[in-house]
């Protein structure tokens, strides 16, 4: 399972969806496009507002300085997470 972790200042996505095997699993897939669509935009508009860590199975995001773009594509992200996670409560599932 995909756990995404909310705190005011910090996200962290981390774990496997399993709900397919490796290459096949459309909820990687989605969360993966999801962080990093979310990301790049954040980075877009103003790279100093976030540092951002990726490893396998973990991406974490500081929030370092809260600007009105990046509060709106954060809240976007987590939108989107929480709609994902409605389709696919056994594979993720956002904790705020």
């Amino acid at each position: 399972m995909i756990k995404v972790k909310v705190k005011p200042d910090f996200i962290s996505i981390s774990g496997h969806a399993d709900y397919d095997e490796y290459g096949k699993d459309i909820v990687c897939s989605s969360v993966s496009s999801i962080v990093t669509t979310s990301v790049n935009a954040i980075m877009l508009f103003d790279s100093e507002s976030i540092k951002y860590n990726v490893k396998e199975g973990l991406v974490e995001i500081k929030i370092i300085e809260k600007k009105d773009s990046t509060e709106k594509l954060l809240k976007n992200m987590l939108n989107m997470f929480e709609e994902l996670s409605r389709d696919y409560p056994k594979n993720i599932k956002v904790e705020r």
